[in-house]
C-alpha cells in the first residue's frame, strides 16, 4: 500500500477533503511547468487539453466528467502539452485547476468551462464554500461556459455568482448508436427496476428498496438492480452489510441484485436488463445515466428536482413532486414513487418509445460534438 493510500485510510474524510483542496496547487506545479514548456498551436483548429494527463478508456470504471472526455477523444484527442483550448468540467476539475488555467492563458490558450452542479449545505455539508471558491473563479474567468442544464445555471448563479461572459445550456449527450433498446423483454415474469449511478447517499438506496417493497405488497412481481459502489460510509464492507440488512428487514431477499461499478462498454447491456430507471436522487444537476437509460428505451421515474424534469420531459417518464431546499435533502416519498412506477407500467411501451425518441432527438452525441467544435473555433478567433 502506498503512503498516499495509507493516509487516505487514517485521515478522517472531512479533514482529508480540506487538506486535498489546500494541497492541490502544490500538486499542480509539475503540470504547470509541463504546460508552459509546451507549444500553443496557432490558427482556428482546436487542440484540446482536458486538464488531466490521461483520459481513461472505455474499459475503465469511471463516472461524471471523465465520461464526457471519453466521448470527445475521437473528435478532440487529449493534448496535455501542445494545446490552444483548455476544456475543464466542474465535476472533475483537475488538481490545481486555477493554476492550470492560469498557465494555459500565459501560453495563449483559451479556457472553456463546463459547469455541472455546485457544493451547497445539504449535498456537501461543512466546507461547501471552500469547494465553490476556485470553481467560482474559473466559472467567472473562462472565455465560454457550458451549463449542463437550467438547474446548473440556477445553482451557479446562486452559489458561484452570475456569469458576465458568454454562455449557453448544453445538456449531456449519449451515443444513441451504442446505447440502444433491448431486442427482447429482459424478464417477462418480473418488472425490473434499475437504480443506477454510484450509491454514495444512503437515502437513494433506502428509497428504491421501499419502492420495491411497496410494489411487492401491491401484488406486482418486481425486482431491483443496483449499480455502483456502496459508499455512503468510508468502509464499503460496512456499507454492504447495511444494505443487506435493509434488504432483509423489508423482506426483499432474492429480489435485489447488486451489480457494482461498471464501464462505459458494459453500460448498455446493464440498461437492457431493466424495464425502468428509478432515479431517487434529489437535485441531480444533469445525470448522464438518465439520458443513457432513455436511449436504451427505459422510462424514468424520478424525483422532480434538479435537472431531471428538463431531461425527461412529460412523455419519457413520471416525476414525483419535490421541494427545492438547499439546506437539507428531502428524499422522494417511496409510496408516491411506487404509484408513479405503476402509472408507467400501465403504458410502458408508449413511455419507452418516448424515452428513446427524446434521447435521439435531443441528446445525441453528434450534435453535442458539433457544438463543441463551433464554440472552440469561436473562442480561437
Amino acid at each position: 500500500m502506498s503512503g498516499i493510500s495509507l493516509l487516505k485510510r487514517v485521515i478522517p474524510p472531512a479533514f482529508r477533503r480540506r487538506l486535498d483542496w489546500l494541497l492541490r496547487p502544490l500538486w499542480a506545479l509539475p503540470r504547470c511547468i509541463f504546460i508552459l514548456l509546451g507549444e500553443c498551436p496557432q490558427g482556428g483548429v482546436p487542440h484540446v487539453f482536458y486538464g488531466h494527463r490521461r483520459i481513461p478508456d472505455l474499459h475503465d470504471q469511471i463516472h461524471g466528467g471523465l465520461v464526457k472526455f471519453q466521448r470527445m477523444q475521437d473528435e478532440f484527442p487529449n493534448s496535455p502539452r501542445r494545446f490552444n483550448v483548455l476544456y475543464m468540467v466542474s465535476s472533475r476539475m483537475p488538481y490545481g485547476g486555477e493554476q492550470v488555467a492560469r498557465c494555459a492563458r500565459k501560453k495563449g490558450a483559451r479556457v472553456v468551462w463546463n459547469q455541472n452542479g455546485v457544493a451547497y449545505p445539504s449535498w456537501y455539508g461543512p466546507g461547501w464554500e471552500q469547494i465553490n471558491a476556485p470553481m467560482a473563479r474559473l466559472h467567472a474567468d473562462a472565455e465560454y461556459v457550458f451549463y449542463q442544464s437550467r438547474f446548473c445555471k440556477l445553482s451557479a448563479d446562486r452559489f458561484l455568482g452570475e456569469r458576465r461572459g458568454p454562455w449557453e445550456i448544453l445538456y449531456n449527450s449519449v451515443d444513441t448508436k451504442l446505447f440502444t433498446p433491448a431486442a427482447s423483454d429482459p424478464d417477462p415474469d418480473h418488472l425490473v427496476l434499475l437504480l443506477g449511478g454510484t450509491q454514495y447517499q444512503h437515502y437513494r438506496l433506502d428509497c428504491a428498496l421501499r419502492v420495491l417493497a411497496s410494489l411487492i405488497r401491491c401484488g406486482i412481481k418486481a425486482r431491483l438492480l443496483v449499480t455502483g459502489r456502496l459508499s455512503w460510509v468510508l468502509n464499503e464492507v460496512e456499507a454492504g452489510r447495511q444494505a443487506q440488512e435493509l434488504v432483509e428487514s423489508l423482506g426483499l431477499q432474492g429480489l435485489v441484485r447488486f451489480l457494482g461499478p461498471y464501464t462505459q462498454v458494459e453500460a448498455p447491456s446493464i440498461f437492457r436488463q431493466a424495464h425502468l430507471l428509478l432515479h431517487t436522487k434529489v437535485n441531480d444537476p444533469c445525470p448522464g445515466l438518465v439520458v443513457e437509460a432513455m436511449a436504451c428505451g427505459l422510462p424514468v421515474v424520478y424525483s422532480s428536482s434538479g435537472g431531471l424534469p428538463e431531461l425527461v420531459g412529460e412523455q419519457a417518464g413520471v416525476g414525483v413532486p419535490a421541494e427545492l431546499d438547499w439546506n437539507r435533502d428531502i428524499p422522494p416519498d417511496s409510496e408516491t414513487m411506487a404509484n408513479a412506477v405503476v402509472q408507467v407500467v400501465r403504458d410502458r411501451h408508449r413511455y419507452a418509445q418516448a424515452a428513446r425518441r427524446r434521447a435521439v432527438e435531443r441528446f445525441d452525441l453528434q450534435p453535442w460534438l458539433a457544438r463543441h467544435r463551433e464554440v472552440f473555433a469561436m473562442v480561437l478567433r
